[in-house]
């Protein structure tokens, strides 16, 4: 008598239930706090950056699967519906390679060449803030909450601002790679790696649909990522600090 196999899911239950509270989370996240700049057109929202946090908290399946379905939902809410097709499968990919490198780490570099590829990879990163928040994200901004037409409120930042976050960062990237954990540089370009891949998905996807104009959105994209980046990695440490059997199971 022969034994009858049962179909196995790659996803566990427990898997199944987190992919769908972060998938929520995602969701809500790219609404819930919008800021627009009329001038130049630059907009974020903190969906990134919950995407990030997804896939390094539980890795490339949760991370993919949160990211996909939680960014296409918010789409079709926001009724950006040419985009819910392109958006799930892009912000799939992003959070998939992001929970994926992640998990990766090289061992055989020593913390000198960490510290050496995290203080690199800081100041590049704090530069491209500076560069594209002062270009792009400065002036008159409107801030937009859930899904209002009408902003919520309006401030002015002025490039300095800009200057000054970019520098922090640097300051804070390189200090964190030398003094705390040399291979955060790697957590660093997994996230570039993830972005990047979004950055270019939306960009051939857009030249098929507003042509030439698909190019003014790479900045705009470059610095939802960097934003993304700069938030999730202290959430993230912050998280792994009082539930450390997250990390554990990596």
């Amino acid at each position: 008598m022969k034994r009858t196999q049962k179909s196995r899911s790659p996803l566990k239950p427990v898997q199944l239930a987190v992919s769908a509270v972060f998938s929520a989370l995602v969701c809500v996240a790219t609404i819930i706090f919008t800021v627009y700049v009329p001038q130049t057109r630059g907009f974020f929202n903190i969906g990134e950056t919950m995407v990030y946090i997804t896939a390094l908290l539980f890795g490339p399946l949760v991370g993919g699967i949160a990211g996909g379905l939680g960014s296409m939902l918010a789409d079709v809410i926001l009724g950006y519906m040419e985009f819910a097709p392109a958006t799930l499968v892009i912000k799939m990919c992003e959070g998939a390679v992001v929970g994926f490198l992640s998990r990766k780490t090289p061992r055989r570099e020593s913390k000198k060449s960490w510290r050496a590829a995290t203080s690199i990879l800081g100041v590049a990163v704090g530069l491209l803030l500076a560069t594209i928040g002062s270009t792009y994200y400065c002036g008159n901004v409107e801030v937009y909450l859930g899904t209002s037409t009408d902003p919520a409120f309006t401030l002015w930042i002025p490039a300095e601002v800009w200057y000054l976050i970019g520098g922090l960062v640097a300051f804070l990237m390189v200090f964190a790679g030398v003094r705390l954990e040399p291979t955060l540089g790697w957590t660093v370009l997994s996230i570039t790696v993830g972005g990047l891949i979004m950055v270019t998905g939306y960009f051939i996807y857009e030249l098929f649909l507003v042509g030439p104009g698909a190019f003014a959105e790479i900045p705009v994209n470059i610095g939802q990522m960097s934003v993304g980046l700069i938030v999730s990695i202290p959430v993230v440490r912050a998280v792994w600090k009082y539930l450390p059997s997250l990390r554990e199971q990596r």
